[in-house]
């Protein structure tokens, strides 16, 4: 039933698919929102925010080059702390990223009747569509997903660097004196908040096993999309505040909330309504490649788990034909469109996130685990440097954020994690003797951590 997949990505595949992911809300929809909490100093909440997330993207980049295998973050824990701790790592990352996903889809309706008028009820019928085509560009090929990646992600990023540049000679200085938090909260709170914005720059090791010389194309793809991105988001972010007035961003939105379309108002002060339409094509198109992204990484997740017995064997069905786990692919899609048509997503989007901020601090903790314990299989062709003060930064770093998140969201993740606990002892539990590295810390080696349960 199961089978090997294709490696096909490169390089560039690589670097747009992580690009991809990071390319959407947190450019288009949350400046606003951000600015809401942190005033003009929600810039500098953005690259808190990132260099939160760079030791995650250092630990992630070394282990997936020693295991270059589907299901990426699920993977790196379980087989660091064992596949209880694995089950929860691996739910929570599938329904967060699916969230994510279905977020960027709904989100986009924002945009959308910005430049075609439409009844704003056919919003989610066309986000369905969008999900259900995106859905069957990943059953079809992942190479020709990720074509569609590349493609999406230059004409952004082309947009955005004329935004910035034309931006630049417009924005208005006042607007940044004094440069202090003047909105609700405060920098910290706000860089809690655009977090999420980072969070797909390890997507992509979801689908090492795609990937062509993953010892070389990962850590170079992570890090180089990741330092792009940290540059895009501080001049673009910078650049909106720059030029549209303040009422505009916190009141500006639906019911008088903040904006949702910061983007588009601050093309309107540059280019008038020509610019607007730009600018929301541009972000439709971002948006629907951020729940590609989302899609092409998060099915992994469940193909992984059923490899290892903790959900059923069905999922690691790979098409003959495509070469794509398509079962696994249809799975992730299905809870897509059911998200999209009867949960407000939003929401969960905000529930979810405080689980990203989790994950990455698991990961983490997964880095140090391999390299103390120094099990056999471990011999990752790229070392994240800075260890092992780099991965505490990041822990104490991410629990500070988690600890800005609320009330709500903290329940939320607390649910995700119950919820993964529960499918371990139920299903997984009886289905594996596998331990994690972990384990041989504390002189445990019987039934110790493998690199694949598929040998």
């Amino acid at each position: 039933m199961g089978g090997d997949l294709e490696r096909d990505l490169g390089f560039v595949a690589v670097l747009t698919i992580s690009m991809g992911a990071m390319i959407g809300s947190g450019v288009f929809v949350l400046p606003a929102l951000g600015y809401k909490i942190a005033g003009n100093a929600v810039v500098v909440a953005y690259i808190l925010a990132g260099l939160v997330v760079l030791p995650a993207a250092l630990s992630k980049a070394e282990m997936a080059t020693a295991m270059p295998e589907s299901g990426g973050t699920y993977i790196f824990i379980d087989r660091a702390m064992g596949p209880l701790v694995g089950t929860v790592a691996g739910i929570g990352a599938w329904f967060s990223l699916v969230f994510k996903s279905s977020f960027a889809l709904v989100g986009l309706g924002a945009y959308l009747l910005l430049f075609v008028e439409i009844p704003a009820t056919l919003v989610k019928p066309i986000a369905l569509g969008l999900g259900t085509a995106i859905v069957v560009l990943n059953v079809v090929g992942t190479k020709q997903s990720s074509q569609l990646q590349s493609v999406i992600v230059t004409a952004v990023v082309a947009t955005l660097v004329g935004y910035v540049v034309n931006g630049s000679f417009l924005v208005e200085a006042a607007r940044y004196r004094p440069f202090d938090v003047t909105g609700d909260g405060g920098v910290v709170t706000a860089a809690a908040f655009v977090f999420v914005s980072y969070a797909g720059v390890t997507k992509i090791a979801s689908i090492a096993e795609e990937v062509e010389d993953p010892g070389k194309n990962i850590p170079r793809g992570m890090l180089a999309s990741m330092g792009i991105m940290m540059v895009v988001y501080t001049f673009v972010v910078a650049v909106v505040i720059g030029l549209n007035d303040p009422d505009t961003l916190v009141y500006g939105g639906p019911d008088g909330g903040p904006s949702l379309t910061p983007m588009a108002d601050g093309a309107a002060v540059l280019f008038g309504g020509a610019g607007v339409a730009v600018i929301s094509v541009v972000a439709v198109l971002a948006l629907t490649s951020m729940a590609n992204a989302g899609v092409l990484a998060s099915s992994r997740f469940p193909l992984a788990m059923a490899r290892d017995s903790l959900l059923p064997r069905r999922l690691t069905h790979v098409d003959r034909r495509f070469k794509t786990p398509s079962t696994a692919i249809a799975f992730t899609g299905a809870l897509l469109l059911v998200l999209i048509a009867f949960v407000p997503v939003v929401d969960l989007a905000k529930l979810a996130s405080a689980f990203q901020i989790l994950v990455f601090s698991l990961v983490n903790l997964a880095l140090v685990a391999f390299r103390e314990s120094d099990v056999p299989f471990y011999e990752p062709t790229f070392r994240a440097p800075g260890y092992p003060y780099v991965q505490i930064v990041g822990l104490v770093g991410g629990l500070v954020l988690l600890g800005q998140m609320g009330t709500i969201p903290l329940l939320g993740a607390a649910g995700i994690a119950t919820g993964g606990v529960v499918l371990y002892l139920v299903y997984g539990r009886s289905r594996t003797e596998r331990k994690g590295a972990l384990a041989t810390l504390f002189g445990d080696d019987d039934g110790a951590v493998q690199p694949t349960d598929r040998e």
